[in-house]
């Protein structure tokens, strides 16, 4: 059985950061596009970030600067590092794996295969 099981997500005042992993078990992240997507209340999911199968990165442009999206094949971890918080970053986050070969940051959520069940950022002023 597949899971993705993010963690490090928390409350940080504006400027701050924070580092979320997604552990996966009963998978292996391979040559797939792997990401994040967050949904914050009351809007739309939004892709954040993405590495597709060449390990080519790609995000958003209201992240760009300030979030990395990394990924350890040893730990068979998927990492997004978010540095500079706003307060337009509250949202939960999700990782995903599974998608196609190419995909950049806005890859539909329906174009993963796997999910996490997601992890709440709050940023505050």
């Amino acid at each position: 059985q597949v899971r993705l099981v993010e963690s490090g997500g928390g409350s940080v005042q504006s400027g701050g950061s924070l580092r979320l992993s997604c552990a996966a078990s009963g998978y292996t992240y391979d040559s797939y596009t792997m990401g994040w997507i967050r949904q914050a209340p009351g809007k739309e999911r939004e892709g954040v970030a993405t590495i597709d199968g060449d390990s080519n990165t790609d995000y958003a442009d209201s992240v760009k600067g300030r979030f990395s999206i990394s990924l350890n094949r040893t730990e068979n971890t998927l990492y997004l590092q978010m540095n500079s918080l706003k307060p337009d970053d509250t949202a939960m986050y999700y990782c995903a794996a599974g998608g196609p070969y190419y995909c950049s940051y806005d890859c539909r959520w329906d174009e993963y295969t796997y999910w996490g069940q997601g992890t709440q950022v709050t940023v505050s002023s």
